[in-house]
């Protein structure tokens, strides 16, 4: 009960004027703050169990991943996945006429372009057929963004084609070349060369000049002949690479849409574009370039120890089609015979796996709301769980019991049992070490037995056993003290001895609640001053705590803090106080309280005062104030 008491208090409004304001001076009531920060969660033990349960063999609700066909995929944050599944549940099948048209167009594509089709696979049919998918709201344009990966990949093949007719004719230019050369090379002489003959008309061979530049293969024409050819080599392997380059670079935009479609389970585009694929590209080429250390690589290559490719991700997409299938009927079969949590964790299994295939899209709404109904109140049992409540989660337990004939009741009622068993016997012991006046052994237990079973409501009992006791008068007597001499620095020393004498007292829960919530605040300011000291903003500290002392200028921790900071920032507090003395002053010394205003602003610029003071003025300034006096000038 005191661990309630002292919880409650976390949540108490903060009040304005001193640490505690008695109810009778209160002008208006306490506003709740804003907070600034929380508290980190305690770290979560992985358990073996889970709401929807981990025992599955295919979903790992720890790890976040479901493994199909060896390969585990990722369904990124688990706790979105929830959220997403109960959105799910909540809202009607996807069973309406231009959802049954776009399903069948997707049916209708796919048999378009299967190598099964008679005649053939028709890739212009079917390319024909995708606005007409991509136009349903459901298919969020996936269809329409394959229609501009084919379209872009056809582009590069004709783009490619007709690099190879380039080549080609280059081709045809250089055999001309070569053809024209060697003729030269083989027919053209040197006109100054002689043929020789003897007295009996015989050729005795050429006479003359040896051949001499600009005729045969010494011509200015055959040279350049030779350079024609080997530009058109180099132009050739250029526009080879290039074709090679282009045909990887259009492969590898196209496998990434495959990719992402696969992650995102939308296993009937992956097959859409697969089969697209083998029909763009038929060289039999179909490995993904995807880079071997990013995780979409490691999903395969640790998984089944291959590389990934087009028709791995076929054959997986279709895998996964065929297990959501199974998945749904068995969750029919399950839900048949009334074993909700069974049917519950198959469901998820088979949206976690296919949440945009046809059965899981088009389960019957009433269906849905039958394991919602289980789900929400399973998860307020794992709630109540960790609250502690045994009372509500029994009354849970017992529910689902009735709801499921298959629900997991034994770790349930084992940990209500034991639970509530130990906090009773606590508060047994500690009525017999209250009997023998042994308080502190009685404070132990009963704090163990508060910690174990908050809402046991044999702590009334010992709450009103102990209401006359001597102790208990004593510490409501102090606090009473206390707080009439506003001493409550000693009130929250003493907090976890008073909060439980004073419960069920309204008025003094009320001071006590406003005496801790506001002291929360004094500190929490504290530590931020601290923090700002540390790093050398005095200014920012000082101002951190002036502005929280006029609301609580009885506190001596707070007062004390501002005396440290006090001569380190003498020039700025001296030019605030000298603003608002020329402010307060009768006339209002307008334009001397604004220059101050600014000083201390370049003092510190981030100066909340400083920056609201001078604001104030120049407001006043620039409004028109009919029938009042103008403000003095400024000495």
């Amino acid at each position: 009960m005191k661990t309630r008491f002292l919880i409650s208090l976390l949540a108490a409004g903060l009040a304005n004027g001193q640490v505690y304001t008695p109810p009778d001076a209160q002008q208006a009531p306490a506003e709740k703050p804003t907070p600034s920060d929380k508290a980190a969660p305690p770290a979560k033990e992985k358990s073996s169990t889970g709401p929807l349960g981990n025992e599955i063999p295919m979903l790992d609700p720890a790890a976040e991943t479901i493994t199909v066909g060896g390969v585990a995929i990722p369904l990124g944050d688990n706790r979105l996945l929830k959220a997403r599944f109960e959105k799910y549940l909540s809202q009607p099948p996807e069973k309406d006429e231009a959802a049954a048209k776009y399903r069948a167009t997707v049916t209708e594509i796919l048999n378009t372009i299967s190598p099964f089709r008679s005649g053939g696979p028709d890739l212009y049919g079917a390319f024909r057929l995708l606005p007409t998918a991509a136009s349903y709201p459901g298919d969020a344009n996936l269809c329409g963004s394959l229609a501009e990966s084919i379209y872009m990949a056809m582009l590069s093949k004709q783009d490619i084609n007709g690099l190879a007719k380039l080549n080609k004719s280059i081709e045809e230019e250089k055999g001309s070349i070569i053809a024209s050369g060697d003729w030269a090379a083989r027919h053209e002489k040197d006109s100054m060369m002689v043929e020789a003959k003897d007295t009996k008309g015989k050729s005795k061979g050429t006479t003359g000049t040896p051949q001499t530049p600009g005729t045969g293969n010494n011509s200015l024409k055959y040279a350049d002949t030779l350079r024609r050819i080997a530009e058109i080599e180099v132009l050739k392997k250029a526009n080879i690479a290039r074709t090679e380059a282009q045909t990887l670079r259009t492969k590898a935009q196209y496998q990434v849409s495959m990719v992402q479609w696969f992650v995102q389970r939308r296993y009937e585009h992956v097959l859409m574009a697969a089969r697209f694929y083998n029909q763009i590209w038929k060289d039999g080429d179909a490995t993904l370039r995807i880079d071997k250390n990013s995780d979409v690589s490691k999903l395969f290559s640790e998984s089944v120890g291959v590389s990934p490719t087009v028709a791995s991700l076929d054959s997986l997409s279709n895998e996964a089609i065929r297990e959501v299938g199974k998945y749904v009927e068995a969750f029919d079969l399950m839900l048949s015979r009334n074993e909700l949590h069974s049917a519950t964790q198959r469901l998820m299994e088979a949206y976690a796996l296919g949440e945009y295939l046809g059965p899981v899209a088009t389960l019957s709404y009433d269906k849905k709301q039958r394991i919602a109904a289980y789900a929400r109140d399973l998860n307020e049992l794992y709630g109540t769980l960790q609250a502690r409540d045994y009372a509500k989660t029994k009354e849970l337990a017992d529910r689902l019991k009735a709801a499921a004939k298959d629900f997991p009741s034994s770790k349930v009622d084992s940990a209500i049992a034991a639970y509530t068993l130990a906090s009773d016997l606590a508060i047994e012991e500690a009525k017999a070490h209250l009997l023998a006046k042994e308080n502190d052994k009685a404070a132990e237990k009963i704090k163990a037995a508060t910690e174990i079973w908050p809402t046991n409501p044999k702590l009334s009992e010992f709450r009103a056993m102990i209401s006359g006791a001597s102790t208990i008068v004593t510490a409501r007597n102090d606090f009473d003290r206390l707080l009439s001499e506003g001493n409550f620095r000693e009130i929250a020393k003493r907090q976890y001895e008073i909060a439980p004498t004073i419960q069920g007292d309204a008025k003094r829960e009320d001071a006590f609640k406003q005496i801790m919530t506001n002291l929360m605040k004094i500190e929490a300011a504290l530590g931020k001053a601290s923090e700002f000291s540390k790093v050398g903003q005095n200014y920012a500290a000082w101002e951190q705590l002036a502005e929280l002392r006029e609301q609580f200028p009885d506190d001596p921790k707070l007062g004390r803090e501002l005396e440290l900071l006090a001569p380190k920032v003498a020039d700025f507090t001296l030019a605030l106080d000298k603003a608002k003395q020329f402010e307060n002053r009768t006339p209002k010394q307008t334009g001397s309280a604004l220059s101050w205003y600014l000083k201390a602003r370049n003092i510190y610029p981030q100066s909340n005062l400083a920056d609201t003071g001078s604001k104030r003025l120049i407001n006043e300034i620039l409004a028109p104030d009919d029938g009042a006096a103008p403000a003095t000038k400024s000495e």
